[in-house]
């Protein structure tokens, strides 16, 4: 039977054969039971003729037994569903109509059938299929998903969300055939819908699908102008959803928000279940529209999220909680935060009352968190914006826990958390100003009187708008007038008002909102007038009716801990005596009197600030009524134990004396100089003082100085004022600076001297005007200036106290600090001393480099000036132990170091002039930082002016403190020698000098000699030659002795062989440089010299022989004429100084007369003066020549001013005729000499006793003679500056 009906059915050629055939094999199969089909082979026969590509018929029955298998076997059928699944695919695609019809009957029937396991088991292959390159297969599977519309509606709605994507996705295919595929498998599903109002607009949401860039708005519009009265079923959804969701990713703003209103209506239309697959891929175009810039776009957004929630429950929605917390957060957007509170507001809306009452701790407490970023704080805070319009009345119990928090984000630090917050108490009050007016008022309150002016100024705000909202006034009118109090206000709206509040309440929210007129935020007085304006009517009368209520208010805040309280209430009770007139005084002045008797430090200090509010609002005449209770009551309170209160008291004074002038100063200043002086209030009284100066010293200033400055003087209290007392210090500078230092000086060696010192720097260090610098200059200079020590050292001290600390500019007086501070150097007390060095070192300290370039010229003047009429030495200032030359030293350093070539020459001029100025030990800290840049400088290629300077200073040094160099003394050495062979004679002839006081030190000296030795025989110039000459000279007068003996008779013989030598410089040079070298021979070498060669008296040998030899022997008789004035050769020197003297050839003759002159002064220090010799002086003053005239009274000079001991009577007698005949030459120079050299013989400026005795021997002539020379000239000379007389010696370079 079933072979027949299989061949019935593949094989005949008639169509109702076949049919009946597969209804005939279906029946039987569903009599045979389902094993039959694998039994009997009937799957595997069908599915061969499907596959048979040749014969359309066979396909045909086989599709056809298909159908009617899977219509009579129903469920039983679906295990073999998937193997016919690919067959029917390819059948789709088939060339013969009736094989595409028999597929697609088939399809229907498969479809029907399926169960939601059937359908899991068919969908994924059908949807691989859509991923074919062949077109008939994706058409195939386009059209059995087409054929799902057939499923049962539970599996129908399982499978349309995965079915109907896809179909969209295949309407954009590049085949043409795969495309209307689609198209018609869409309609399949549209043609099972059966909601009427979705199948009338079916074609617009396919037009939709198809064309999603152009039609999709349309068919949104469409969606929500359609009213439904059914239920919408899942094939409906199907169409529906993927329009909705392709609008989300739309950049139009009104698509997106239809989009979200759509899905805000369909859980109220629609079947939980069937929209459950849709929800996954809604949020997160719902997440985009909830953070969009358009406010309705989040607002339609918020509320689609929330009807999702109502309709499915939060089980859900945990990620989506999660999500709207976080951006809660955000720190990127105020958008994102804001689009996420209203989200979650709704969102718990949703979820109920429960969860509500479970999140808002959390939310109040994050809050009014301070450890949290402020965009955090924002986030929450934005909460309250959105829940009281989800939750309505149900929120009305968080209003009074919120509002708190409210206040305290309108006084956050961050801009955008304030304006979210003045949005949430704007909502907050437009929502419940009906209904929770007990809950919002006494919140308000409070924030009017906040220590914060912003919370201040935004309860001022909520205030009006709750104000506005009760009375029914918009509160947008202007009311920026010429008037503070004209006003805008009804009548009617004072008693809607009157009503809502009660007369208590209204009393207080009025009187808080005028004190806020007063307020010391201006925003908040501004806003505070804005709304009274508005709601009050007549201030006059609406402030008598609440004068009561907020007199109360103010004495609470003038006895508040809060500064700006006390200086609130201050103004109000100004404000009140202008509104009100005078006639308020009487209640308010007592009142605030006894409240100065208040144990309440805050109450003290608000009386005051009252007091001077109302003394500068009222009437002079007024306040004269009052002023004998008033000024008690500012006395008292200038000295209240509280510095606030001491300080507003001030104030007060301030105002009382502008009302009563004089009378304020007469009675109540000397009450607090009289406290001054009481232990218990001195401290008081002193701050008080100071309070009164802060706020009126130029009145107050001129009556209390005179009182401060008269004996005893109280410089505890000027400090104290003068810091307060600004430039008006300065008129009085003239009497505080004496009364300054005059007390200063009495503390002198007292344990109160430091404190005293204390007090007077405060009051110097007080004045930074440039008069008032001026004049303390100018007056604590010259103090300084003054022969008592204690006031002079009081002054410098000051001074130094001055300098030190000031922040003013005083570098235009720094000359004449210089000046002054140097010139007390040279006194001898040694408290100044040490007051002026300190101060001097102070303000050099304080100097930059280039201010102590500009200065060493400074310098240098002041140290002459100070030395101009000193008489010793070394300047005491200069000399004080381990302090010395600290202060100047530096400018003189960075000027050698740091200063042009000019200046490095004058640093180290004035630098060499200082270390003269000092003794050794004052020197001796300052060693090394002298040496160090000296030698530096030597070493750098500097102009030879510059090299001479730091020689000079060098050599200065190394005569003070020779010994304290010798670890320099390497670098010295190589320095100097270098400096040697200078191409300039200065700087050559500078470093012999420096060698000389440098060997002095050296305890090795032969290879410095052998070194000049040997560049004395190889130097090819012969300056370089002389200039070490001269070197080996001074050498040798400072460590000739310490020399070995071989290398003392090297240099012997180089010296002697060099006597008769052709240049003049180098035979008079070397000549000096044998004269000194006696002193170091021994006697064996000093005899053998002198016999040979000094004391030769041939005359017969060359003269210029001659010359070396006499030139020798005048230096040895400078230089050692002990060794050489020995009895053995006393005659032979007498003979041929004799003989010199007598000389044709002047060279000769000057240089007897040295040796004449050296001989002599030794002679006049042993008491043995040959007066035979002496007559040879009267013998050269008849010659012939003026060069030995004019030698022979320089000699005369010489001995009459560097002889140890006084010329004899008997040799004065004989000099003074030829020098008296000298005064009457026609030369000029011999004839300024001759008087001279009597000016130092008769020692005329000492005296005139040795003129008398020697006028008492001379001849009667020559008597008068003397006395003539003496009237008209010499006595001129006396009174002429004495000229430093230099040495007969000539051989000394120069």
């Amino acid at each position: 039977m079933v072979q027949k009906l299989l061949q019935l059915l593949l094989e005949s050629d008639n169509y109702g054969e076949r049919k009946g055939a597969a209804y005939g094999l279906a029946g039987l199969v569903r009599g045979l039971g389902i094993t039959a089909l694998k039994q009997l082979e009937i799957m595997s026969t069908l599915e061969q003729a499907v596959k048979d590509k040749k014969n359309p018929r066979k396909r045909e029955g086989a599709l056809f037994a298909y159908e009617m298998l899977c219509i009579m076997l129903g469920k039983l059928f679906e295990p073999y569903v998937v193997q016919i699944l690919p067959h029917l695919l390819l059948c789709f695609g088939d060339g013969s109509q009736y094989v595409r019809e028999a597929a697609d009957e088939t399809s229907k029937a498969v479809m029907s059938m399926l169960t939601a396991h059937g359908v899991k088991l068919v969908l994924p292959s059908l949807l691989k299929g859509l991923e074919e390159d062949a077109w008939r297969t994706k058409t195939g599977a386009v059209e059995l998903l087409g054929a799902m519309a057939f499923c049962a509606p539970k599996q129908l709605s399982a499978c349309l969300p995965s079915i109907v994507p896809k179909l969209t996705e295949v309407l954009t295919d590049s085949h043409v055939k795969v495309q209307k595929s689609g198209a018609q498998a869409l309609k399949q599903i549209g043609s099972v819908i059966r909601n009427p109002e979705i199948q009338a607009i079916v074609p617009v949401l396919l037009d939709a699908l198809q064309e999603p860039s152009k039609k999709t708005m349309f068919c949104l519009q469409i969606l929500l102008e359609t009213k439904f009265v059914h239920f919408i079923d899942a094939p409906s959804l199907a169409l529906i959803m993927p329009v909705v969701e392709r609008a989300f990713q739309e950049r139009v703003t009104e698509t997106r928000k239809m989009a979200a209103q759509i899905i805000g209506n369909m859980y109220s239309l629609t079947d939980q279940k069937d929209l459950d697959p849709y929800i996954e891929k809604v949020i997160p175009g719902l997440k985009q529209s909830l953070l969009d810039p358009v406010p309705e776009v989040r607002t339609v957004s918020a509320k689609a999220l929330g009807a999702m929630v109502r309709g499915i429950g939060g089980d859900k929605f945990e990620d989506l909680m999660k999500w709207l917390m976080d951006t809660l957060k955000s720190e990127s957007s105020s958008v994102d935060r804001s689009g996420a509170a209203q989200g979650l507001s709704e969102v718990i809306g949703g979820l109920g009352i429960q969860e509500l009452n479970r999140l808002m701790p959390n939310i109040i407490g994050t809050a009014e968190r301070n450890d949290i970023p402020p965009h955090v704080r924002d986030g929450y805070t934005m909460m309250y914006i959105y829940l009281p319009s989800v939750f309505g009345d149900d929120f009305m119990e968080y209003i009074g826990p919120i509002i708190p928090s409210i206040l305290k984000a309108l006084a956050d630090e961050s801009e955008y958390v304030r304006d979210t917050a003045l949005r949430a108490g704007q909502r907050i009050i437009n929502v419940y100003a009906d209904t929770a007016i007990e809950l919002l008022l006494p919140e308000l309150e409070n924030g009017l009187f906040d220590d914060n002016w912003r919370i201040r100024y935004s309860s001022v705000q909520l205030l009006g708008d709750l104000l506005y909202k009760l009375s029914g006034v918009s509160g947008k009118m202007s009311t920026e007038t010429a008037h503070d109090d004209d006003n805008f206000g009804t009548e009617n709206s004072q008693k809607i008002i009157m009503r809502a509040l009660g007369k208590d309440r209204r009393d207080r929210v009025l009187s808080g909102l005028y004190m806020g007129r007063s307020d010391t935020a201006l925003l908040v007085r501004q806003s505070a007038l804005h709304v009274w304006k508005i709601i009050v009517a007549h201030t006059p009368q609406t402030l008598r009716e609440i004068l009561p209520t907020l007199f109360k208010l103010l004495l609470s805040c003038l006895a508040s801990t809060s500064y700006d309280k006390r200086q609130v209430a201050a103004r109000t009770l100004g404000d009140l005596v202008r509104k009100l007139g005078d006639r308020v005084l009487p209640e308010i002045i007592p009142i605030l009197e006894s409240g100065l008797d208040s144990e309440q430090s805050d109450q003290r200090q608000g009386v005051c600030i009252g007091l001077s509010e109302i003394m500068a609002a009222t009437s002079r005449d007024h306040v004269l009524v009052f002023s004998d209770s008033l000024i008690p009551t500012v006395r008292r309170a200038l000295v209240d134990p509280l510095p606030e209160v001491r300080e507003a008291a001030a104030r007060t004074f301030d105002n009382l004396h502008a009302n009563i002038s004089q009378r304020a100063l007469d009675e109540i200043l000397p009450d607090l100089l009289q406290k001054l002086g009481e232990p218990e209030y001195s401290e008081r009284a002193l701050d008080g003082l100071q309070q009164v100066m802060t706020v009126k010293s130029r009145v107050v200033l001129p009556y209390l100085v005179p009182q401060l400055t008269s004996p005893p003087v109280n410089t505890r209290a000027l400090s104290f004022l003068s810091s307060v007392a600004g430039d008006a210090l300065t008129r009085h500078l003239t009497k505080i600076l004496p009364a300054l230092m005059s007390s200063l000086s009495e503390k002198s060696g007292s344990p109160e001297e430091e404190q005293e010192l204390d007090y007077c720097r405060s009051v110097v260090l007080s004045v930074t005007d440039p008069e008032g610098v001026r004049t303390i200059m100018e007056e604590l200079l010259s103090a300084a200036n003054t022969s008592s020590a204690d006031l002079c050292s009081s002054a410098v001290t000051i001074l130094h106290a001055f300098c030190e600390g000031t922040s003013a500019d005083y570098s235009d007086y720094l000359p004449q600090l210089f000046r002054g501070l140097i010139g007390l150097f040279v006194r001898t007390d040694e408290k100044v001393l040490h007051a002026s060095w300190n101060c001097l070192n102070a303000i050099t300290k304080k100097l930059d480099v280039s201010e102590m370039l500009q200065h060493i010229a400074d310098v240098k003047l002041a140290m002459r000036y100070a030395t101009s009429d000193f008489k010793g030495k070394e300047l005491p200032g200069f000399s004080l132990p381990k302090k010395g030359i600290a202060p100047i030293l530096p400018i003189f350093r960075e000027g050698v170091l740091s200063g042009s070539q000019d200046v490095k020459e004058q640093a180290a001029i004035g630098l060499g002039e200082l270390i003269n100025l000092t003794s050794p030990e004052g020197l001796k800290s300052s060693v090394v930082a002298i040496t160090g840049p000296l030698i530096r400088i030597l070493g750098d290629r500097f102009t030879w002016n510059v090299k001479v300077a730091v020689l000079e200073t060098l050599t200065i040094l190394l005569g003070k403190v020779g010994a304290l160099l010798k670890p320099f003394l390497p670098q010295l050495q190589t320095t100097f020698l270098k400096a040697l062979n200078d191409p300039q004679r200065s700087v050559r002839l500078k470093a012999a000098s420096a060698l000389g006081k440098l060997i002095v030190i050296h305890t090795r000296v032969d290879p410095l000699f052998t070194e000049l030795h040997n560049g004395i025989k190889n130097a090819a110039d012969t300056s370089v030659r002389d200039t070490m000459l001269q070197a080996l000279r001074l050498c040798l007068n400072g460590a000739g002795k310490k020399m070995t003996e071989a290398l003392r008779k090297q240099i012997m013989a180089t010296l002697q062989g060099m006597l008769g030598i052709q240049e003049d410089t180098t035979r008079s040079v070397s000549a000096g440089c044998l004269g000194s070298l006696c002193s170091a021979m021994s006697e064996e070498e000093l005899a053998d010299t002198l016999i040979q060669h000094l004391l030769d008296n041939d005359t017969s040998v060359d003269w210029m022989l001659r010359q070396g030899r006499s030139i020798a022997l005048y230096v040895a008789l400078k230089e050692s004429p002990e060794a050489i004035w020995k009895p053995s050769f006393q005659q032979s020197i007498i003979n041929v100084t004799t003989t010199l003297t007598g000389s044709d050839r002047i060279p000769l003759c000057l240089c007897g007369f040295r040796s004449l002159g050296y001989l002599l002064k030794h002679q006049i220090a042993t008491d043995e003066v040959d007066t035979s010799l002496v007559s040879l002086l009267v013998k050269g003053m008849k010659a012939d020549s003026n060069d030995v005239k004019q030698l022979v009274t320089q000699v005369i000079t010489f001995l009459a001013t560097t002889a140890s001991k006084e010329l004899p009577a008997a040799c004065i007698k004989i000099l003074v005729p030829p020098l008296v005949m000298g005064t009457k030459e026609k030369n000029t120079i011999v004839k300024s000499n001759s008087e001279f050299a009597l000016v130092a013989v008769l020692q005329l400026r000492q005296g005139d006793a040795i003129l008398k005795a020697t006028l008492a021997q001379l001849d009667v002539g020559m008597k008068e003679s003397l006395n003539e020379v003496v009237t008209k000239s010499l006595n001129k000379i006396c009174k002429q500056p004495e000229i430093a007389q230099e040495d007969i010696d000539d051989t000394v370079l120069k």
